[in-house]
């Protein structure tokens, strides 16, 4: 009976690091290309030319129908998160972590959503739509809902897990001060460049990498003591 407790822990131990990190890296890539095919067809002056809704409109809806599939990856790798703490987890901190990253996923939902209805009403009526002013005021809600809302979220999301890790000692202590200087890039430089919000995307992927390398290395330790 033992002997299979054991069992049972060493797999979970070494199957949550494994499972973290591939949710990680799924979100990194999907919400991070995301935002590149964002960027890169939409002007970042709102006072732009609105030329790109006829040449760039298929690529930002790409963009856009990535986002369900990143957020569901990050919602696996918040209750993935969760479930490696155990015991451990703080109240405080990892109630606002959980609220944070919830709030992170609604808003960046409802900002996508907004987009694409946006893009569907061009495509319906286009000059309605410039004329009228609607097209104005609907853009300005959604960089307001994702690039200042959503990234805020995503910081504190970062500083309550750094705080997190520095509190229980589950990460080595530098990657909670590396976390804390790019949480606090992420929420005071997103009027400066729309790409600092790639800040989070990448960190997740740094995380999730690091947490794979976990993995090897316990997978190794594991058939080491076998021996």
């Amino acid at each position: 009976m033992m002997s299979e407790t054991n069992t049972h822990i060493t797999r979970r131990k070494l199957k949550t690091p494994r499972a973290a990190a591939i949710a990680g890296i799924l979100f990194a890539l999907l919400f991070g290309t995301g935002l590149v095919l964002i960027r890169i067809s939409i002007p970042a002056d709102p006072m732009a030319e609105n030329a790109w809704l006829d040449t760039n409109s298929r690529t930002v809806a790409l963009a856009l129908n990535l986002i369900p599939y990143a957020g569901i990856a990050f919602l696996w790798f918040i209750g993935v998160i969760r479930d490696r703490l155990e015991d451990l987890e703080d109240r405080l901190f990892a109630t606002v972590f959980l609220g944070s990253g919830l709030l992170f996923l609604a808003l960046t939902f409802t900002g996508a959503a907004l987009a694409s209805g946006l893009l569907n009403s061009y495509v319906l009526a286009p000059n309605a739509l410039l004329e009228s002013g609607v097209f104005a005021y609907s853009r300005a809600v959604i960089y307001q809902t994702i690039n200042v809302y959503a990234i805020r979220m995503a910081g504190v999301f970062m500083i309550s897990l750094g705080t997190i890790w520095l509190r229980t000692g589950l990460m080595q202590r530098v990657w909670a001060f590396v976390t804390y200087t790019l949480a606090l890039v992420l929420l005071v430089s997103i009027g400066y460049s729309l790409w600092v919000t790639l800040i989070f995307p990448s960190w997740v992927l740094a995380v999730s990498v690091y947490f794979l390398i976990l993995n090897f290395r316990e997978l190794r330790q594991d058939a080491l003591n076998k021996i």
